[in-house]
């Protein structure tokens, strides 16, 4: 089963999903490549009509189960269906009802932007009227009007992935995987990107994005699963993941540097809470314990705020809020280091 967050401690787990409201159901899925699992047993359920994140470091298996679910590796065990099409058995249905953009631009790039949409658009049945209708369509939605007549070659990064994904829907998937699709872009394309993966979900589409981006997941995904070696490690909304390593952080900033070492020791005894030293030398953060209410969060802080004035420690400034997804996934991937 999936180790989800859901159902555990203070949580209360919800109806389970029946099979025709998932895009997306998985159960013990491997892939071996010699002595490498690169998925160890991955159960996904991932509801129709949604963006379903996928969340994880560098060789933790996430591209490997997409190529599975999009019919491009066959599994080694276990199961996955897409929309009750079982991906081996019946793998034409499947890529019949999905569409694959990877981490690296899969257009021609001695072709204009214009030329490259109707080429795909050709190819997958439709008329020459059609195809120049659809491309110019894509292209102002987009927002590549102005470059459609350049070669894709002379295309920032930026507008790499738009032409990429807008390839990837000239005919509109009810499932789109999107692997990694912001890789190396810059801030202001990152939220390009983001804006057309919300108006495919807009659509009706259901997309299921893999990234290493944190901030990434909690901006798009309604639900997110976090991989590491192979296997699912945890699974919920983001705020049952959040709620699950903490009910709150307390970030501090101290006057003084040298007494980082001590109001680490106080915070960690009077809050009962893990405490990171953070890359300012006068900054720390303590994660609060996930059992207590928004209410006993608040208090032990003001407790802790207490025992570091009676101790001679200035705080120049602090706040109390949710753990972000970067402490969800270190406290997380801690944990299974921890237990492995």
């Amino acid at each position: 089963m999936i180790p989800s967050v859901t159902g555990t401690d203070a949580s209360r787990p919800g109806p389970p999903l029946a099979d025709a409201d998932l895009a997306i159901r998985t159960h013990d899925l491997v892939k071996v490549f010699g002595d490498n699992r690169a998925v160890d047993g991955i159960d996904l359920a991932v509801p129709a009509g949604t963006v379903y994140g996928v969340l994880g470091p560098n060789g933790a298996g996430k591209t490997t189960a997409v190529k599975m679910l999009a019919t491009l590796l066959r599994p080694d065990g276990g199961t996955a269906h897409v929309f009750g099409k079982d991906v081996v058995r019946e793998a034409d249905a499947v890529r019949s009802r999905v569409s694959l953009t990877g981490q690296y631009a899969s257009v021609d790039e001695d072709l204009t932007g214009t030329e490259n949409l109707i080429l795909l658009a050709r190819l997958l049945g439709h008329s020459k009227s059609n195809s120049r209708a659809r491309a110019a369509q894509l292209l102002e939605a987009f927002g590549l009007t102005a470059a459609a007549a350049k070669q894709v070659k002379n295309y920032s990064g930026g507008m790499r992935r738009r032409i990429d994904i807008a390839a990837s829907i000239l005919n509109t998937p009810d499932l789109l995987f999107l692997d990694e699709p912001t890789t190396g872009l810059d801030p202001r394309s990152r939220n390009q990107v983001w804006d057309i993966v919300r108006a495919v979900v807009a659509q009706g589409t259901t997309v299921l994005l893999t990234t290493q981006y944190l901030d990434e997941a909690d901006q798009l995904a309604s639900r997110i699963a976090v991989i590491d070696h192979g296997r699912v490690i945890a699974e919920g909304t983001k705020g049952e993941l959040k709620a699950s390593v903490g009910s709150g952080s307390v970030h501090l900033r101290l006057r003084d540097p040298e007494q980082r070492q001590e109001a680490e020791r106080i915070l960690a005894e009077s809050m009962k809470a893990n405490v990171q030293l953070d890359p300012d030398p006068v900054a720390l953060t303590a994660t609060v314990d996930g059992s207590d209410t928004d209410q006993g969060a608040a208090e032990q802080a003001a407790r802790a705020l207490a025992a570091l004035a009676r101790s001679g420690i200035t705080v120049d400034s602090f706040a109390l809020g949710q753990p972000s997804l970067d402490e969800v996934f270190m406290a997380l991937t801690d944990k299974k280091g921890a237990t492995a």
